[in-house]
């Protein structure tokens, strides 16, 4: 079924981050701009945190805190989950259901080399199925090698 490191190579732009204190209002803008649910929290080289979509809605909308005047740090996830590279596809689509996650970056060497969604990972599953069903067509219809 392949593994994380595959939709890694096929993503343009597979990280996205924010510092700390950075507001929450530039924070949703960087989201905004960039087509993403989430960014990793960065303190220098340190993951800190992961500020969702999620976080926006709980943590600011539903308290009505000012998203100007309101640091990232406050609002942030700060126990984050992390994949490897080399887990499976199907081992990472069990952890995001399990812990009702969307987004979890992904780390190597103790480094974060970007970030899967569930969405990255639907159309990983849509285009193993497409290559499959081409080969099955192939096969059927005499055409397979």
């Amino acid at each position: 079924m392949g593994r994380v490191a595959d939709i890694l190579k096929r993503k343009v732009a597979a990280l996205h981050t924010i510092g700390p204190e950075a507001s929450v209002n530039d924070a949703v803008e960087t989201m905004v701009r960039h087509g993403v649910g989430s960014l990793v929290v960065m303190d220098g080289g340190d993951m800190v945190g992961i500020f969702t979509e999620r976080d926006v809605l709980k943590r600011v909308a539903l308290t009505g805190l000012p998203t100007r005047m309101t640091a990232v740090s406050q609002v942030m996830t700060r126990e984050v989950t992390v994949v490897e590279p080399d887990l499976t596809i199907e081992e990472c689509m069990e952890r995001m259901t399990q812990l009702r996650v969307r987004h979890l970056p992904v780390v190597s060497g103790g480094e974060v080399v970007g970030m899967i969604s569930i969405g990255d990972v639907v159309q990983h599953c849509l285009s193993e199925r497409e290559v499959e069903v081409r080969h099955l067509t192939d096969y059927i219809a005499g055409r397979y090698s």
